[in-house]
C-alpha cells in the first residue's frame, strides 16, 4: 500500500501548489449486461491508481490544506449479502488496509459531501463522465453554497482532477513497470500459443479461445480489450471483433490481443500465414511493415518527441508503397498530401497503462511532447489493402499490423513484448513446429 499512499500524497501536493481544495473521485459503477446479470466489474482507472481498492460503490476524498486528509466511502459489511456476492472490506477494515484516515459507509455519501465541501477553496473532480455522478456532486455543491449565510464559504472553482492525474499516470513508477512487463510476457506467450494452433479450416474463434485460455491460466482476469482475430479480408477491418470466420489456406491471420493484469494492459498485434508460409506478395508487404516497425522503434528515445516514430514509419511505408506499385509520385508529395493514408490510416502508437489508450496528452503548448523515461506506449505500423481496380490483385485483402509495447528508458526503449516472434523466419519456424 506504500505505492498508493505515495501517489495520493503527490496528488495532494500538486493540489496545494494550485491553491488546495477537496478532490472527490468515484470509482466506476457496475454495469448491467441484461436482466439479473452484470458485466465483470472493473474499477475506474484514476480511482484504482490512487488506492488499489477494487470494490464497486466507492468514493475517494482527498483534502489538500495545512492538514491533509484522506477518506474513503465504501459499502458496509453485510454478512447476508456477502453470501451472494463475496467478501466486502467494510469501512473500518478498508481504512486500515488501504491507509486512509477514516472511512464511512457509502450510504452516508450524499449527507457528508456538503460538509466536506464547506470552507474549501476549490472542488477537484471529473464532470461529464457519468450523468448520475454529475447530479450528485452538483447537488452537494449547491448544498454547501447554501450555508454561506451562516458564515461558511463554498468552493468558488471546480477543477478537472484528470488534469493532474493524467500527468502523474503518464510516467510509470517501478511497480507499474513490473506489472506491465509481466502483462507483456503473458500476452506474448498467448500469441505464441495462438500461432502454433492456427491452421487452415479452423475458425477464428477457436484461436481466440487459445488466447483467452493462456491469459486466464497465467492469472489475468480478462483481456484488456475485445480480441481481434481477423483472417483474410477481415484483417482490413481495423476493429473487427466478430471472430467467426473459417480460415482458409493461403490467407494471413491478424491477431490484436493483450491481457490485463492488476489493471494494467498489454497490447500486441502479430500477423502470420494461416498455413505457416508467406506467399510472395504477403512476404513483400510484411517485410515493409516490419521495416516500419523497426524504424519507429529506433525513434523512441528521450531526445525525440512523440511524433518521431510515426514520421519514421510513414516514411518507410510510403516509399514501400511506391516500390510495390501501390502509389505513384514522390514520397515527399505523397506524405504531404497524406495519400499514404489509403493503405495506412491510423497512427503508429498510443500511450499504454491502466487504460489501453492511456492517460496523457500528446502535445503540450501546441508542440509534440518529448519522450521521458518511464513513459509506455505502443508501436504499431500496418497496411491494409482492399480490392480496387488500380491495385494488383496479388495484394487484395491483405491486412498486416505488427504491434509491440515499449518503455522509454534513459538511452532508448525497452520492448516489453519480445516473447513472440515478428521476423518471418521466426514465425515460419514456430509454425513448422
Amino acid at each position: 500500500m506504500d505505492v498508493f499512499r505515495a501517489r495520493r500524497a503527490r496528488l495532494l501536493a500538486d493540489m496545494m501548489a494550485q491553491g488546495g481544495g477537496v478532490a472527490i473521485i468515484p470509482t466506476a459503477p457496475e454495469r448491467e449486461r441484461n436482466r439479473g446479470t452484470f458485466f465483470p466489474y472493473r474499477a475506474d482507472s484514476h480511482f484504482l491508481y490512487l488506492c488499489g481498492f477494487r470494490e464497486p460503490e466507492a468514493v475517494l476524498v482527498l483534502i489538500a490544506d495545512d492538514s491533509p486528509r484522506q477518506f474513503l466511502f465504501c459499502r458496509a459489511k453485510n454478512e447476508e449479502q456477502e453470501i451472494w456476492t463475496g467478501h466486502r472490506y467494510g469501512p473500518e477494515a478498508a481504512a486500515e488496509r488501504f491507509g486512509f484516515d477514516s472511512a464511512w459507509p457509502i450510504v452516508e455519501l450524499d449527507r457528508k459531501l456538503p460538509e466536506l465541501l464547506i470552507n474549501q477553496p476549490a472542488l477537484w473532480t471529473n464532470l461529464t463522465v457519468e450523468p448520475e455522478w454529475d447530479r450528485r456532486i452538483l447537488a452537494a455543491l449547491k448544498a454547501a453554497r447554501a450555508t454561506v449565510r451562516s458564515g461558511d464559504t463554498a468552493p468558488k472553482t471546480v477543477h478537472e482532477i484528470s488534469a493532474l492525474l493524467d500527468e502523474m499516470r503518464l510516467i510509470k513508477d517501478e511497480a507499474e513497470i513490473a506489472l506491465m512487463r509481466r502483462a507483456g510476457e503473458i500476452s506474448a506467450r498467448a500469441h505464441y500459443r495462438a500461432m502454433r494452433a492456427t491452421q487452415p479450416g479452423r475458425f477464428e474463434y477457436e484461436i481466440e479461445a487459445e488466447l483467452l485460455y493462456a491469459f486466464r491460466a497465467a492469472g489475468s482476469p480478462f483481456p484488456a480489450y475485445p480480441p481481434i482475430v481477423a483472417s483474410g479480408p477481415n484483417a482490413c477491418v481495423l476493429h473487427y471483433t466478430d471472430n467467426d470466420r473459417r480460415m482458409a489456406d493461403g490467407e494471413l491471420l491478424l491477431i490484436d490481443a493483450g491481457c490485463e493484469l492488476d489493471g494494467y494492459a498489454s497490447d500486441i498485434t502479430r500477423t502470420f500465414p494461416v498455413n505457416g508460409r508467406f506467399s510472395g506478395a504477403q512476404r513483400d508487404l510484411y517485410q515493409l511493415v516490419l521495416a516500419a516497425n523497426h524504424a519507429a522503434r529506433a525513434e523512441v528515445r528521450p531526445e525525440n518527441t512523440w511524433n518521431a516514430p510515426h514520421e519514421a514509419a510513414v516514411a518507410v511505408l510510403t516509399q514501400g508503397f511506391i516500390d510495390l506499385g501501390l502509389l505513384r509520385g514522390s514520397a515527399q508529395e505523397l506524405i504531404e498530401t497524406e495519400a499514404y493514408r489509403r493503405f495506412y490510416m491510423h497512427r503508429t502508437g498510443h500511450w499504454l497503462g491502466l487504460d489501453v489508450h492511456d492517460a496523457g496528452q500528446y502535445k503540450t503548448k501546441g508542440q509534440w511532447r518529448p519522450f521521458v523515461p518511464g513513459m509506455t506506449l505502443t508501436i504499431e505500423p500496418g497496411c491494409y489493402i482492399r480490392p480496387a481496380d488500380d491495385v494488383p490483385e496479388a495484394f487484395w485483402n491483405i491486412g498486416i499490423r505488427i504491434e509491440d509495447n515499449a518503455l522509454v528508458t534513459p538511452d532508448g526503449c525497452e520492448i516489453l513484448t519480445e516473447g513472440v516472434p515478428r521476423e518471418i523466419e521466426g514465425i515460419e519456424g514456430l509454425m513448422r513446429e
